[in-house]
């Protein structure tokens, strides 16, 4: 389902050779705004500690294991009369390596969601994405690609900017209650909270 942004970007540049070489077919312009991309802000960041009572107050970075952070949430979009969006997305993330943390590869899980602007959830996905820490690193940086989100329109008239793509790590409540703290450990904070 995810593929690397060179094959997408080889695949939309050749694919834009053969519309030239058959009859000049235009594809119109997207008839209004795309969906707006973002992070969830109570999941944006991913944290975990060795123990519980970390999660309940006095967090300190010696009992952070893994972190994780959405940095940059990019989207573009395609869709003419009464067809159906097509999204891609580009999603930045940030992984740290904490002083608690067992071994050098960790799991996390993301989700992707579409959603009517600030109403209801039309389509929820979720994606694992393993991080392998090189030896003597505590950060690593990835980027994920959606290649092809499908947003059905009931008309022509309706347009991107009726949707939401929403993107955030899948959390514990214990998660989402210390990130509604505004603590944090991001993955190139040292040792200090932020």
């Amino acid at each position: 389902m995810r593929q690397p942004i060179a094959l997408l970007l080889m695949s939309f540049s050749l694919a834009g050779c053969q519309v030239a070489e058959r009859v000049f077919e235009e594809v119109p312009d997207n008839p209004g705004a795309c969906p707006s991309a973002l992070s969830l802000y109570d999941a944006h960041r991913s944290v975990e500690f060795a123990s519980q009572a970390s999660y309940e107050g006095g967090a300190l970075f010696s009992d952070v294991t893994f972190t994780g952070e959405v940095l940059a949430v990019r989207s573009l979009c395609r869709y003419y009369e009464d067809r159906p969006i097509l999204a891609n997305l580009e999603i930045d993330m940030g992984f740290g390596r904490g002083p608690a943390a067992m071994g050098d590869t960790h799991t996390y899980r993301y989700f992707v969601a579409v959603t009517r602007r600030d109403t209801v959830v039309i389509h929820r996905e979720t994606f694992p994405i393993t991080v392998r820490f090189p030896p003597g690193e505590d950060r690593v940086y990835l980027q994920e690609t959606i290649d092809q989100i499908t947003i059905p329109r009931a008309n022509e008239d309706i347009a991107g900017d009726n949707f939401e793509i929403i993107v955030g790590f899948e959390l514990t409540p214990d998660q989402v209650a210390w990130n509604r703290t505004g603590q944090r450990f991001r993955a190139n904070a040292g040792s200090e909270t932020n």
